[in-house]
């Protein structure tokens, strides 16, 4: 247990250290929030697959490959299909007109690219992204507190005041810069974490061979499309587990780093080790969860009774039963990276959004650079506390819940408000900036609907249950922005340039 606790000491002086060096390089807004644009591929790339996964990856789809088997790997191949749709498509156009523009948060973009005369575009985009930030964050501090609970036997509650603590203390420091470099090394821990525990794992299997013992254990598990097949209701959970990929096509934690990277040169070489990162890295999860089943199966043991009917703990079980113990202090580290690399994100770009986007750019126009650093810092310190306070409430009223579907459904709101948005307002010349914020009020109002209100209907309930609300709410939010720019003649007349 001490070693354990030496190696965590370790990875968190790293993070400080980070947070340090990195608050000397903070001279202006831009340093603060975009890195003053001047990052390098490798460190754009993994901080943007490292804040793109969070603790889903870790603790949920790994929980996913054990309950569903190898049709889990159909969320991997959307995640890949998102990512390179991000990087190929999007992120040269993004680059191009956010330099122009001088933008440097995603509302500054909306309001260049639509030439607005008002606040309203901004505040609604500022507004809707803090509140699903703190949903987003909230789940991760959750994830936090769990991982110390499996990992350490520590209360849960320590455990999440802990982790919360130790990520605000060094992006209070560095802004950006801190985030940026802290993904890069704790992008490198979850890729080496995750790669060599499912080898060990696997190396370890005697007798009966892996795909032979799971179907042996249940053939659903070894079928693509899921228990049963090709049925109606896989489908729509195939659909669901695709369209995860749905966010990383916009949402803002993401498209920043395209704001901050050095130049469209460090795009094309930053493209590949995105790509190759979530290639392993989403496999190697999927396969945990899989050598997971097989193992604590083995034993004769209930899989619900072992794993609970998410199976999130299968990998700190797994941990247990193949590494040396000198080791799960790692692995600690690795859920921690998951975790921090995705809050330390989202509570940079939720204090520009008030910061920038509402205190300067709507109330205080000749604010200068030492006032705006500094009241971000106060920003990020707010929010990340009433992030806090939500998740220890969500811990309280809902025991029973799942960290998958809990940080999907953050993911989901800010994905289903802002990457309509930002995909019709870079390939299509008639969008307007009605059209923008019917996008955004629609995604945003969809994702509770179909939450909370589809998955109850008679008969197609289960379906959308299945599919989940991502897939739908990005639809409505496309249509209905469609329809109002096309309805709204007056916006068509606003000459826009749109980067290619």
């Amino acid at each position: 247990m001490v070693t354990q606790y030496i190696i965590l000491i370790l990875y968190f002086l790293v993070l400080f250290a980070i947070g340090y060096f990195a608050s000397k390089k903070i001279n202006n807004i831009d340093d603060y929030y975009v890195g003053g644009k001047k990052m390098g591929f490798w460190v754009v790339a993994f901080s943007s697959r490292a804040t793109g996964e969070s603790a889903w990856l870790l603790l949920g789809l790994t929980g996913m490959g054990a309950m569903a088997g190898i049709s889990a790997f159909w969320v991997v191949i959307g995640e890949v299909i998102g990512v390179s749709a991000a990087w190929f498509l999007m992120a040269k156009p993004f680059k191009k007109m956010t330099d122009e523009y001088k933008s440097i948060t995603i509302p500054d973009y909306l309001v260049s690219r639509f030439k607005s005369k008002t606040h309203t575009l901004r505040k609604i985009a500022a507004t809707v992204l803090s509140v699903f930030v703190i949903i987003y964050v909230s789940a991760q501090i959750d994830a936090t507190g769990s991982a110390f609970e499996s990992f350490l036997d520590w209360n849960y509650y320590t455990g999440a005041i802990v982790g919360f603590l130790l990520v605000l203390s060094y992006i209070f420091s560095g802004g950006f810069v801190a985030v940026a470099w802290s993904d890069l090394f704790q992008g490198l821990l979850m890729l080496f974490g995750l790669l060599l525990l499912p080898t060990v794992a696997w190396l370890l299997i005697t007798d009966p061979p892996l795909f032979e013992g799971i179907q042996a254990i249940d053939p659903g598990l070894m079928n693509i499309w899921g228990a049963g097949g090709l049925t109606t209701v896989n489908i729509f959970a195939i659909l669901g587990f695709m369209m995860i990929g749905l966010g990383f096509m916009g949402s803002p934690q993401l498209f920043v780093r395209f704001m901050s990277i050095k130049d469209e040169a460090e795009i094309n070489k930053g493209r590949w080790v995105a790509i190759a990162f979530t290639i392993l890295t989403d496999s190697a999860a999927v396969m945990v969860g899989i050598l997971g089943r097989y193992y604590f199966n083995e034993a004769g043991t209930d899989i619900e009774a072992t794993l609970g009917n998410s199976a999130q703990d299968v990998l700190p079980m797994l941990v247990s039963e193949v590494m040396p113990t000198v080791l799960v202090g790692l692995y600690v580290a690795v859920v921690l990276s998951a975790i921090m690399s995705t809050i330390d994100s989202l509570l940079v770009v939720a204090s520009s959004a008030i910061t920038r986007d509402v205190y300067q750019q709507i109330l205080h126009p000749d604010a200068d650079d030492k006032t705006l650093t500094s009241l971000s810092r106060k920003v990020t310190v707010v929010m990340a506390f009433l992030a806090l306070g939500l998740s220890l409430l969500v811990s309280v009223l809902s025991p029973d819940r799942t960290i998958f579907w809990f940080v999907m459904f953050g993911w989901s709101g800010i994905a289903a408000t802002f990457c309509p948005v930002m995909i019709l307002s870079m390939f299509w010349k008639g969008y307007t900036e009605k059209g923008a914020i019917a996008s955004m009020l629609t995604g945003f109002l969809s994702v509770p609907l179909f939450k909370f209100g589809a998955t109850n209907l008679p008969e197609v309930g289960i379906l959308f249950e299945k599919m989940d609300v991502l897939l739908p709410s990005f639809l409505m939010a496309m249509l209905i922005g469609f329809i109002v720019s096309k309805l709204d003649k007056k916006g068509q007349g606003v000459i826009t340039d749109i980067g290619s």
